[in-house]
């Protein structure tokens, strides 16, 4: 039941608001499809999953990590930014980071959203259903070795900001039990110096743990805090480089 709510042109790009049918309960899930002006369909897509500022957020009016996508859709990539439930205006009332069992469900709708996200995108034919990425961003890097372990569909992913977490979390939704399934090519860029996922203790021992094999993961180290995108072009660099080595150069 997919909807397009509304539509803008920029300068760069055409944005499309869409809606359609969650994978449970009676809710709809808003996403975001970024389409470059500058390549022909069908068009290499990636699908993005934001840092914990989205829970606070209060409309997806004002998306937040922008700047860790303007360069993808300016390479002749679409981006897809679905509102992932407990998100911007899919925010519960409350506490905005759920824990325990809570914690577990919502993870759990977080793989239903992405994969109804692939869904419609599956239904385009300006997409290129076999070039689909990942690229999380701190809470959504994190959760990657989850959602896109499970998700075949995906070919690679870029983890930006990312690690394990440093506390228990309910057995279903444990990062230890997934990673070694994640097995897609994997690009992960850290700061040296994050102090939330640090670099011995929570990056690291994700990037060896991955299912990946040692040829097609890759783990770039700035020397910053938790936000390599101050690393704007160096960042760009590596991302860009992943892309085009995994899902094809755009010409």
């Amino acid at each position: 039941q997919a909807k397009v709510e509304s539509v803008e042109d920029s300068e760069f790009w055409k944005e499309e608001k869409i809606s359609f049918d969650a994978a449970y309960g009676n809710e709809r899930v808003p996403v975001y499809l970024f389409l470059p002006k500058n390549a022909v369909p069908p068009y290499e897509t990636v699908i993005f999953f934001p840092g914990a500022d989205a829970r606070s957020a209060a409309s997806s009016q004002h998306l937040t990590g922008m700047s860790r996508l303007d360069f993808i859709i300016k390479s002749g990539r679409a981006v897809l930014y679905p509102i992932y439930q407990g998100t911007y205006e899919r925010r519960p009332r409350g506490d905005a980071t759920p824990y325990g069992l809570q914690r577990r469900d919502q993870v759990i709708q977080w793989s239903k959203d992405l994969g109804r996200s692939i869904d419609y995108l599956e239904t385009r034919r300006d997409i290129d259903r076999g070039k689909i990425a990942y690229l999380g961003l701190s809470l959504g890097s994190a959760h990657a070795p989850i959602l896109a372990a499970v998700e075949e569909r995906i070919k690679a992913c870029v983890l930006l900001d990312g690690g394990f977490y440093l506390y228990s979390v309910p057995a279903e939704i444990d990062q230890l039990t997934y990673v070694p399934h994640l097995k897609k090519p994997t690009l992960m860029i850290n700061g040296r110096h994050d102090y939330i996922f640090p670099n011995q203790t929570a990056q690291l021992p994700m990037f060896h743990l991955l299912g990946t094999p040692a040829k097609y993961k890759r783990h770039v180290v700035f020397e910053t805090a938790h936000d390599v995108s101050v690393m704007r072009h160096e960042m760009i660099r590596e991302v860009l480089a992943w892309l085009d080595r995994y899902l094809g150069r755009i010409e």
